[in-house]
């Protein structure tokens, strides 16, 4: 199996768990930045939490930066 395959086949909408373990937060770091307004999108399924692939991705490149000085733009 190809990574390719694998990505293909990786659910699209992760739980707060999964998701937090994609970004590299735990889940109660990513509950209070859902609170806060500091967190990526998120769509509720009924009373479900998920967060699609592509909006964390977005979300950490928004976050890239070159140095430990540099402000989001």
């Amino acid at each position: 199996m190809s990574l390719n395959d694998t990505e293909h086949n990786a659910p699209r909408y992760l739980s707060t768990k999964q998701a937090a373990r994609y970004v590299g937060l735990s889940p109660c770091t990513l509950n209070r930045m859902r609170v806060t307004g500091e967190g990526p999108r998120y769509a509720k399924a009924g009373r479900r939490v998920v967060y699609d692939r592509a909006d964390l991705d977005a979300w950490i490149e928004e976050r890239k930066r070159s140095f430990t000085g540099e402000t989001g733009a």
